[in-house]
């Protein structure tokens, strides 16, 4: 079983003014890869809030999820947030979300995800509206179990 912690970075959200359909999409998706949503949140887009946020998480989960705050306007802070706390970067992870987002939209090009690892815990930006989710998740669902036994320590060899 996977733990997992889902933030959803959204001032709006935050504040009871939107509802939160891309942290239940997520919660929803992650049934088939046999992972339990442990932590959930919702979170204005102020980064030191995130850092501190993720920092607990990645001591308690196995994978963090942030939906929200990848684009370009001023108060999307999530991947500075990540970069700030992750011990090293997964670039894979988040070129492969944008390159398969780049069949459907150029607007792809625009998000600036970042996926990393703290000590033992993956952790992945999402985009913020449940389409985009949808997509991005889909591209590396499949991935993650892996992800996390090699994070974990597996010693197993990769090659299929």
């Amino acid at each position: 079983m996977i733990t997992v912690a889902v933030l959803t970075l959204s001032d709006k959200g935050s504040k009871g003014e939107r509802e939160d359909l891309s942290g239940l999409l997520i919660r929803e998706m992650l049934k088939s890869i046999d992972a339990e949503v442990k932590c959930y949140e919702i979170l204005p887009d102020e980064k030191d809030r995130i850092k501190e946020r993720i920092i607990k998480y990645s001591n308690e989960v196995d994978l963090i999820l942030t939906t929200g705050g990848t684009g370009l306007s001023p108060r999307d802070v999530t991947p500075e947030a990540t970069l700030e706390v992750i011990d090293r970067q997964v670039p894979g992870i988040a070129e492969a979300m944008r390159s398969e987002g780049l069949k459907k939209t150029n607007r792809a090009m625009l998000s600036r995800a970042v996926a990393g690892v703290r000590g033992t815990t993956l952790i992945i930006n999402l985009p913020g509206s449940p389409k985009a989710v949808k997509e991005n998740l889909t591209v590396i669902l499949d991935v993650l179990p892996h992800a996390i036994e090699k994070i974990k320590g597996d010693p197993s060899e990769c090659a299929a």
